[in-house]
């Protein structure tokens, strides 16, 4: 079956992820296109370098095109926030990008994108999900690739100029160019290379690279850059006497960061970080958005700059709307995705890299320093996590346990509040933890926030041996 997650559909090579139930998928959002009377029947698709994304988005396009829906093929593999912005800058109704994202070389799946560039709401998905599941092969129409071509109903297209323009007008370039940083990036064999490039290159950067050919199986490694995945990124730092290394996942839209002296610098940090920025160095003013999974550091430089910081769901989609509702500065979750007002509003890891590269060079400190600056400004705050496959009995037993009969470990300490709005988060002064479902993978999640690390991977161990996951 298609089932939609937060991040889109994904699901195994040859397993979940057919050439049927691709075209299942297009042939049911084209049906939707068909029924929106005021929409315009086009739609932009894009393509990581996973196996068989290119042959993917060449599946859905045939289906989606004989569904009388226009098709503009974005014909190299191109970054996800690409095509949101393309979506958003050509004022489409939807888009696509063929893509599983942070997730092993096995997955691929579709992220769907709606007007404006930001992720398809829960709403729209599940109508699509239902109505793909209710297709059989005989439901769904074809018009081979070439003959779409050749009758207009497939165009290929090439925005990436524009949309590497867009975050030029936005960065710094002066401040960069006279700080001129030594970079090293790592784009972990994914589609950020080429516009990263020519956005430092730009900029004057001195910059060198590495895991940037097309390996479809990532190097073997899980194209999600976290602590446990950066390990030569974090050497060649060191070796090159870099300011900064960046990497970015497998479509682009996160990023992970080594700072001069070869540590991982989280996520959280860098959000805080930018915000930070933001407000004190370009003084702009506006909230914050996060998820639930994200450090609550953002809401201490919110309140220190008299702005708020709104706690959402996970799923960009939750950021984004959030975003919006309240025209906020910034949004980002743990994971290492954010966008700021004004781009577009889904994640983008080559905006918040370049954005950061701004950053270095207009305070002229290095990242370390800039880092403690923040703890020594607001406070320490970290951040542990981990997951833990499930089986269905597992799943049933946590969901039964926790979410119906709301039982609780024994944490001594107060527990100021308990919030079931997105798993189950529990509040105390200065801290939290939280136990939440995969919505792309069958695991389940327990982060937790506390002032040191060691006290914040207890708050996950007591967790995890109370459900009995370890």
């Amino acid at each position: 079956m298609i089932q939609f997650g937060t991040g889109g559909w994904r699901a195994i090579i040859g397993d979940g992820f057919t050439k049927l139930n691709i075209q299942r998928v297009a042939a049911a959002l084209g049906r939707r296109i068909q029924r929106e009377p005021d929409s315009e029947k086009e739609i932009c698709i894009g393509y990581d370098r996973r196996f068989l994304s290119r042959e993917a988005a060449i599946w859905f396009s045939e289906a989606i095109a004989a569904e009388g829906v226009k098709v503009d093929f974005v014909n190299l593999s191109a970054p996800t926030p690409q095509i949101m912005y393309t979506v958003k800058s050509w004022n489409l109704p939807y888009g696509a990008a063929i893509t599983a994202s942070h997730n092993p070389a096995v997955w691929n799946g579709i992220k769907l994108f709606t007007r404006g560039g930001r992720d398809a709401l829960q709403e729209i998905t599940d109508d699509i999900q239902a109505e793909a599941n209710g297709m059989t092969e005989a439901d769904i129409q074809n018009i081979r690739f070439e003959q779409g071509l050749a009758e207009g109903k497939i165009a290929f297209v090439d925005p990436r100029d524009a949309y590497l323009d867009s975050i030029l007008e936005k960065i710094d370039t002066a401040a960069i160019r006279r700080r001129r940083p030594r970079i090293v990036l790592d784009p972990m064999y994914g589609v950020s290379l080429t516009g990263l490039l020519t956005i430092l290159y730009s900029s004057r950067c001195d910059i060198d690279v590495i895991h940037d050919t097309h390996d479809a199986f990532f190097g073997r490694r899980l194209p999600a850059p976290t602590v446990d995945t950066l390990a030569d990124l974090q050497r060649q730092v060191q070796e090159h006497h870099a300011d900064i290394g960046i990497a970015t996942d497998g479509d682009a839209d996160r990023l992970g960061v080594i700072d001069e002296n070869g540590r991982y610098v989280s996520a959280n940090e860098i959000i805080v970080l930018l915000y930070y920025y933001l407000l004190k160095y370009k003084g702009w003013k506006g909230a914050a958005v996060r998820n639930v999974a994200t450090t609550h550091l953002l809401d201490r430089v919110a309140e220190k700059f008299g702005e708020r910081c709104v706690e959402v769901p996970v799923g960009f989609k939750h950021i984004s709307a959030g975003m919006q509702r309240y025209d906020a500065l910034i949004g980002g979750e743990s994971s290492g995705g954010l966008t700021v007002r004004g781009h577009i509003f889904g994640k983008d890891g080559l905006y918040a890299a370049s954005l950061l590269v701004e950053m270095l060079s207009v305070a002229g400190k290095p990242l370390s320093r800039l880092v403690q600056d923040i703890f020594d400004e607001f406070g320490e705050l970290h951040v542990a996590e981990h997951d833990w496959p499930l089986t269905p009995q597992n799943k049933a037993e946590v969901q039964k346990r926790v979410f119906e009969n709301h039982e609780l470990p024994d944490f001594d300490r107060p527990i100021r509040r308990v919030s079931y709005e997105d798993g189950c988060k529990v509040y105390f002064d200065g801290a939290w933890v939280i136990i939440r479902f995969s919505g792309t993978e069958p695991r389940v999640r327990i982060f937790a926030e506390d002032e040191t690390v060691a006290q914040a991977e207890a708050l996950v161990s007591r967790t995890a041996r109370f459900l009995g996951l370890k």
